[in-house]
């Protein structure tokens, strides 16, 4: 068997990748900008993109026989982290399956009620923050909270743009945070580090561009003339699970028994209050179990193209060209953040990006001697920084959607200059890259 890693730098390895993006880019522009087709980009199958980019793969180096390359794959595929991701994704998907839609409108409603209506931008934004921490996903914040937040534009006269773009801010500050978002673990799993210190590594740069994006928000808002405000009845209970998953989180409990212990608490809520019949209840589970299926699938073809593309030469080939612009830590550091920035902007899915620059950053991690946790944190937090902008991300087209099916027009170009927060987040990493000294 000959399925030694090739150590020449070899870039026509690197000829999968191409063809992914080549289809997978191609198409959803042709779908979505061409062809008008709502949505587009999600019409792909991308899975079915990926295997082409595997067959492609398989084709190349007559040198290792086929038999060899499917061992190259299977020993990418199984990986530990590589099944610790898939089992935590499927898991992830159950709890956001039994807890549902009501309990993240509970927190929203309940949050509208304390707070005077002059504050109702502001507490869409934090209560979207903690919503997609607790769920671990932002096109769910987004899907749940944005016909909320027109809601509250209606109703008391602020400006659609900015109660949309604030919603979509704090959804991106869970999905950076979450410990059980798909991109944490994607992140977490492909560098081998602990979530609670990808966490605390995040927290530091997430939490002042929160702030800051808070802050912007107040001052817009006290411009604004009030009509009215938003009321709206909700069950408090509703808000337990997400509370005990995310302080399960960050104390740093095994994130699956976190998971289990909302999925135990999500469940007897909603049959002791009447919100599912106990049929409901089983249905939803299998239906935010099987919500996962794509990104497991992803995350296994991805591991097994990357490992033929390694064996090929290929992450050496990259790896040569990153050493030509980027040197030293610090330039390092934003390497590997521009690297998942621009695979998202390729792909239009933050968690395909991660999965994708996993064992490259992993290369340049030990290359530029950036520790795990560190890594981790920069893909995640670059990833989502670009897919929070992007005007043809799942988070923009579902948010305009949403907007479209109550009745109102909105565009990308109307909500983007209104997304503080991933400006101020990609502002408050380059600090901590260039700026803040690393702690020993």
């Amino acid at each position: 068997m000959k399925e030694k890693t090739n150590n020449k730098s070899t870039p026509v390895a690197l000829l999968p990748i191409g063809v992914f993006l080549v289809l997978y880019l191609g198409l959803g522009i042709t779908f979505e900008y061409i062809m008008k087709i709502p949505m587009g980009f999600y019409n792909i199958p991308i899975v079915a993109a990926f295997m082409a980019a595997i067959l492609v793969a398989c084709l190349q180096n007559r040198e290792l026989g086929f038999e060899d390359k499917l061992s190259v794959m299977a020993e990418g595929i199984g990986d530990k982290n590589i099944i610790t991701m898939i089992l935590i994704f499927l898991t992830a998907g159950a709890f956001v399956g039994v807890v549902g839609r009501s309990s993240a409108e509970s927190v929203a409603y309940f949050m509208l009620s304390l707070i005077p209506a002059r504050y109702a931008v502001a507490v869409l934004f934090v209560v979207a923050c903690f919503v997609s921490t607790a769920m671990g996903t932002s096109v769910g914040t987004i899907t749940l909270l944005v016909p909320i937040g027109v809601a509250v534009s209606q109703a008391s006269g602020f400006s659609l743009p900015l109660c949309v773009g604030s919603v979509m801010g704090g959804a991106m500050f869970g999905d950076n945070l979450s410990f059980i978002s798909d991109t944490t673990i994607a992140a977490c799993n492909g560098q081998g580090c602990e979530m609670k210190d990808k966490f605390r590594e995040n927290f530091h740069i997430a939490l002042p561009a929160a702030i800051v994006s808070l802050i912007v928000i107040l001052l817009l808002s006290s411009r604004a003339e009030l009509a009215g405000a938003v009321s709206q009845e909700y069950h408090l209970l509703k808000i337990l699970p997400y509370v005990l998953v995310l302080l399960g989180g960050i104390l740093g409990i095994n994130v699956f028994l976190v998971l289990l212990v909302g999925i135990f608490s999500g469940a007897v809520i909603m049959l002791a209050t009447g919100s599912l019949t106990a049929m409901e209840l089983i249905v939803n589970l299998g239906t935010g179990i099987s919500g996962m299926f794509e990104t497991s699938m992803v995350a296994i073809l991805v591991a097994a193209m990357c490992g033929l593309i390694r064996v090929y030469g290929g992450f050496e080939a990259l790896l040569s060209m990153i050493r030509r612009v980027f040197h030293g830590n610090k330039g390092g550091q934003l390497g590997v953040g521009i690297l998942v920035a621009l695979v998202d902007i390729a792909t239009a899915n933050n968690t395909v990006a991660i999965v994708m620059a996993n064992p490259i950053a992993k290369e340049m991690a030990g290359e530029y001697e950036i520790s795990p946790r560190k890594t981790a944190s920069l893909l995640d937090t670059f990833s989502c920084i670009s897919q929070g902008i992007i005007p043809y991300g799942a988070q923009m087209l579902v948010a305009i959607s949403a907007v479209n099916e109550l009745g109102h027009e909105i565009s990308a170009f109307q909500i983007i200059p209104n997304l503080f927060y991933p400006y101020l987040l990609l502002l408050s990493s380059l600090i901590f890259i260039f700026v803040i000294r690393d702690k020993k």
